[in-house]
């Protein structure tokens, strides 16, 4: 079956980085876009970055320049690095897909940005 496993989440102080992976199984990765979303405390949840099957990326205006998606397809893994972090981008940090019309979605990973 579909399996989305995030890591890589943890306490980091301000200006810091993080790296996020999502491993996947179950499905023919290579063939599926990607994203990332992110859920603060008390606020619904975001999408923050996207990734298509070749070039394409998309990022919410609040993380350009600072966050990139990539993938791996030889890996089935799709990574965010987030650098130069804020208070503002604590959240719960999920991976997610689309196949067949039915989103599958990962457990997520904590990112907590304090000093």
């Amino acid at each position: 079956q579909v399996q989305l496993v995030e890591s890589g989440g943890g306490l980091v102080q301000p200006g810091g980085s993080l790296r996020l992976s999502c491993a996947t199984s179950g499905f023919t990765f290579n063939n599926y876009a990607m994203h990332w979303y992110r859920q603060a405390p008390g606020k619904g949840r975001e999408l923050v970055a996207t990734i298509g099957t070749g070039f394409y990326t998309y990022y919410t205006d609040s993380v350009k320049g600072r966050f990139t998606i990539s993938r791996d397809n030889a890996q089935n893994t799709v990574y965010l690095q987030m650098n130069s972090l804020k208070p503002q981008d604590t959240a719960v940090y999920s991976c997610a897909t689309n196949i067949n019309q039915s989103p599958y979605w990962g457990q997520g990973t904590q990112v907590t940005v304090s000093s």
